[in-house]
This record gives C-alpha cells, sequence and structure tokens, in this order.
C-alpha cells in the first residue's frame, strides 16, 4: 500500500473518531421532543438575545421596487399608522414593543379575521399585531438574492415587517434566565427549509420536499390553482410593489404551469406551495374536493420510524376537536348532539367540532395517504396535545413515559402567528411545555428542539444559503429566511452555548436520521447538518 493511501485513510479514521466523540452524547438521548411555533424571523425574536449574531448595528437599508431606500417606513397596521408632526420615524428596524404591549387589547376574537390589525382597547388584550403576507413566490423577491432588502416593498404589511420584539422582555427569555435554568443553546444559522409559508415548511418537516399535484389542471380556468407571477417572478401587487403592465397575475397554491411564460429564476409545474387543503378531513370547512390536495405517497419521517420500530406521534392543539375523536384525550365537546365547547367553529357538526383557531394545514401527516382516515396508522400516531402534556405529567416521579420521538404542535391562539395570535400568550405556553418537561423524569434523557416553521413575513439580516455566495445545502426550494431555533438538554457542554453552524429545518430530520439509523428522505436532508455538533464542537 503507497504512502498517500496510508495518510488518506489515517486522515479518514480520525474525521470518523472525531465525528463519533462528537455524536456520543446524541446516542444517549432517548427522547426528542420537536415544538413547532408559528412564523418568526431570528431577529424578530431571537435579535437581542446575548453571543448571537443577532440585530445589526448597521441595519440593512429596506429598498423600494426600483431600488431606492425608503425615508419613513410605509405602515397599514392600525396601531402603528401614527401622525408624526415633528417628523421623526421609523427608517429601518424598530422596536414594536414602543407601540403595541403584551397588555394591549389588539387581538381579534378567535376565529376572525382584522386585515390590518385592531386598533387598541378594541380588541382581546395580547399585543397582537396584523398578520404579514408569507408566500413561496413573495419570499424570493423579498430575499432579492441575497441582499435582504426587499422585505418592506414585497409585503402586504410594510414597515411592520422590519419590527422586532425587545428579547429580553420575552417568556422564554426571562425563563432561560432564571437562577437553574436547564442548559440550552441558540442555533444562529438555523433556516426556514422552503420559502413560503407554513403548510410547506410543515411538509418540508416530515417529508424533505415539496408534495405534487399529478395532473394538475392546466388550462386557465377557475379550476387551474397555478400561480401565473409576471417578469420579477411575483404573483400579486402590493401597494409598494406593481407588476408591470401587460399581464395576469395570480397568487394561488400551486407553482406556475410550464407551459407559461415564466422568468428563468422561477420554479414551474404542479407543487403545491402555498395553503392547500387536504383531501382528508379535517380540512377548511367549505373546501370543495376539485381545491383539497391529492393524499401524497413519498415517505415520512414517520414511515421511517415506523419502520425501524421507533414509537412516534404528531400531538397537535385541539386535534382530538376537529378530528372529531371523543375517545382521545383533549375532547372537549360533549356527547352530543351538538358541539359542547363555546370555542367550536360556527356550523360545525358533533362530533367534529374543531376549535376556531384550528389551523388545518398545520397537520402534514394529515395530507398522506399513510395516514388516511381508517388506518391504524392514523389511529397510533396523529394525537392530541393534551395527551403529550398527560404522558409529561405522568413522568413527574419515576420513568419517563414519552415515546422517542414527539412532535408538538399548538393551537392556533397559543402558537404565537401574528394576526390571530398573541406573541407573549404563545411564548408562555412554550415556556409552560418547557417547564412541565424539565420537571420530570424525561429532563435527564430528552432533547427538547423549538423552532419556528416560517419568518412570517418578517426581515432578517442573514442571507440563507444559495442567496448570494451563501453556502450551505440549498436548491430551488430553499432554505429561506433564518428562524428561531432553541434546543435544551442536558447533554449541552455548557449553560449556554451559541451554536454558528449552518442550518435547515431539515437538520431535525437529519438529526433523527443520524441518532435512529434512518434512511434521508431526500437530498436535503441527506446533506444537512444534524445537530450533533452541539455537543462538542458549538461556539461559546
Amino acid at each position: 500500500m503507497n504512502r498517500t493511501k496510508i495518510r488518506a485513510m489515517a486522515a479518514a479514521a480520525a474525521i470518523s473518531c472525531s465525528l463519533t466523540a462528537a455524536a456520543a452524547p446524541l446516542d444517549r438521548i432517548r427522547h426528542f421532543v420537536v415544538i413547532y411555533q408559528e412564523n418568526h424571523s431570528f431577529d424578530n425574536l431571537y435579535g437581542g438575545w446575548e453571543g448571537v449574531d443577532g440585530l445589526p448595528k448597521t441595519p440593512i437599508a429596506q429598498v423600494d421596487q426600483n431600488g431606492k431606500p425608503f425615508g419613513c417606513l410605509p405602515q397599514n397596521d392600525v396601531n402603528l399608522v401614527q401622525d408624526r408632526p415633528d417628523g421623526k420615524c421609523a427608517t429601518g428596524p424598530y422596536a414594536l414593543d414602543s407601540f403595541i404591549s403584551p397588555a394591549d387589547a389588539t387581538c381579534p376574537p378567535p376565529g376572525s379575521w382584522a386585515p390590518n390589525g385592531v386598533p387598541k382597547g378594541k380588541g382581546l388584550p395580547g399585543g397582537c399585531t396584523r398578520d404579514l403576507v408569507h408566500r413561496y413566490y413573495q419570499e424570493q423577491y423579498q430575499l432579492n438574492g441575497g441582499a435582504m432588502n426587499r422585505y418592506v416593498a414585497g409585503s402586504d404589511a410594510l414597515g411592520l415587517s422590519v419590527g422586532y420584539y425587545e428579547t429580553k422582555r420575552l417568556p422564554i427569555y426571562r425563563y432561560l434566565h432564571r437562577p437553574g435554568h436547564p442548559r440550552y443553546a441558540i442555533a444562529d444559522r438555523f433556516f426556514q427549509a422552503a420559502f413560503g409559508g407554513s403548510f410547506l415548511n410543515h411538509q418540508w418537516l416530515v417529508a424533505a420536499r415539496t408534495p405534487e399535484w399529478p395532473g394538475a389542471i392546466a388550462d386557465g380556468s377557475a379550476l387551474d390553482l397555478h400561480s401565473v407571477v409576471d417578469a420579477n417572478g411575483m404573483p400579486a401587487s402590493y401597494e409598494h410593489y406593481a407588476s408591470p403592465a401587460g399581464k395576469t397575475i395570480k397568487d394561488l397554491p400551486l407553482t406556475a404551469s410550464c407551459g407559461a411564460a415564466v422568468p428563468g429564476h422561477a420554479v414551474c409545474g404542479d407543487f403545491a406551495v402555498n395553503t392547500t387543503q387536504p383531501r382528508a378531513w379535517p380540512y377548511a370547512p367549505g373546501t370543495p374536493e376539485s381545491e383539497r390536495l391529492p393524499p401524497q405517497t413519498a415517505p415520512t419521517i414517520g414511515d421511517r420510524l415506523s419502520d425501524a420500530g421507533i414509537d412516534w406521534a404528531w400531538y397537535s392543539g385541539g386535534w382530538a376537536n376537529a378530528e372529531g375523536d371523543p375517545q382521545q384525550p383533549g375532547f372537549t365537546n360533549g356527547p352530543g348532539p351538538g358541539c359542547a365547547d363555546a370555542e367550536a367553529m360556527p356550523g360545525s357538526v358533533w362530533p367534529k367540532c374543531p376549535d376556531k383557531t384550528f389551523q388545518f394545514h398545520h397537520q402534514p401527516f394529515n395530507y398522506f395517504a399513510n395516514y388516511a382516515p381508517g388506518t391504524a396508522a392514523r389511529v397510533r400516531h396523529l394525537r392530541d396535545e393534551t395527551e403529550f402534556v398527560a404522558q409529561v405529567r405522568d413522568s413527574k416521579h419515576g420513568a419517563c413515559k414519552l415515546r422517542p420521538v414527539s412532535f408538538v404542535k399548538p393551537l392556533g391562539r397559543e402558537n404565537e402567528h401574528p394576526g390571530y395570535a398573541s406573541e407573549a400568550a404563545g411564548s408562555d405556553h412554550l415556556v409552560a411545555l418547557l417547564a412541565a418537561i424539565e420537571d420530570s423524569a424525561c429532563a435527564r434523557d430528552t432533547l427538547v428542539i423549538v423552532t419556528y416553521d416560517e419568518f412570517g413575513g418578517q426581515a432578517d439580516h442573514v442571507p440563507p444559503p444559495g442567496q448570494g455566495n451563501e453556502k450551505g445545502p440549498h436548491d430551488q426550494w430553499g432554505p429561506g429566511t433564518r428562524i428561531p431555533a432553541l434546543i435544551v438538554s442536558p447533554r449541552l457542554p455548557k449553560r449556554f452555548v451559541v451554536d454558528h453552524h449552518v442550518y435547515d429545518t431539515t437538520s431535525i430530520l437529519a438529526t433523527l436520521e443520524r441518532r435512529f439509523k434512518l434512511r434521508p428522505l431526500g437530498t436535503r436532508d441527506a446533506a444537512a447538518a444534524n445537530l450533533g455538533g452541539l455537543f462538542g464542537n458549538a461556539a461559546r
């Protein structure tokens, strides 16, 4: 054997030993809990956390459609539109807390929607803002090839997109700075897997791919669900974005049809990228079958875990009521004949009584044929969050009762989503979940991953991989904007760690695949870094 081969083998062995040593603590984790929150960018929530690459001292200037920096940021949230006779106004990132506090009564009643927010004193307490557009094509326009400077121009919520929360006022920050807090890490290079919104990123969390609609109608009729984009790849116009004249544009669930004139940088085909309802119940009441996605047949992380004999569940707030299963913990609608819970959607027919804030497109496994109604896999693995909470409570003394893998999806009113949920109330709910785990026997061998499905239309200053010259796994689907990511585990080497490795949502899959020796679901999770590096190689 020549010396070159010997050196190569020695180098490979050294790398292998290093990786094994770094990941060894991961092998001692017996329970994984993924808490999937809603719609915030990293800068928007965690930009003030110590040690992270947070809000920059020199903010990125947001520009209009023609590339000219905005002076005063335009606003249309009713609680941010103010007359300023002194001429002072926000020209860059600003603290939302200075205008809307958690105590302000600006939240809409459950199940209602206020396009530009609820005026102070006219709603419920919680300090809610209006919602912001967060869709597939729009986000790519906002990122502007990594310039990160068109969040305002490409948004229906304008200047709200660069507002941020004072990190140190958040309940989760206060919890993790109490005496005796659990060991935790902040990953400040964690990106949403796919451009766009919640529906698509939930799909990437469980399947590492974009759903397809085989044979989707593409004739331009009312049954055609393909988007139509302009020369800039945009499917819609806003107050500060005007589509070039001469072409009708449409912002619909599917990518643009490849039979249409599509800019070279825009993805086309029969792919579901914006909110699409599932074929199976529960789906948004009244959605016709022609607008509901056919059952998906690609493998999911649930399939991989089950094939390996690893138990798991997707625990969703409000699932028992929406599913209509009186036998599940969490069903609150009595014996019938009507829905007893006052928070059930009007018009519901017992036992299918979804909560007014239940989000149908946040239930990714319901889109897959393997978990169709009537299957044993559905009953076994799609459960109510109440059951997860009970398992943690029952683990306070003795052995941990959690399954090896738990995905936890809070109900709408508790998930932090702008527009219909309170950031502070959602953070309180998150703290309650973490504190319950920490106060149980599960704490000693559980890894909790808290992250957000996507950016919610809110700005961040760090370009994702694939934007400009940024390195890291990427493809035509993303990743998109940087999002908060928090990891809690007693196996972490220090009480507080900031990790600068590049991750995206599929890194959660990569971590489970590494721990349980599962095959990757796709090319992205095969290439994504797993979280094993946190246990020895992360930066302080």
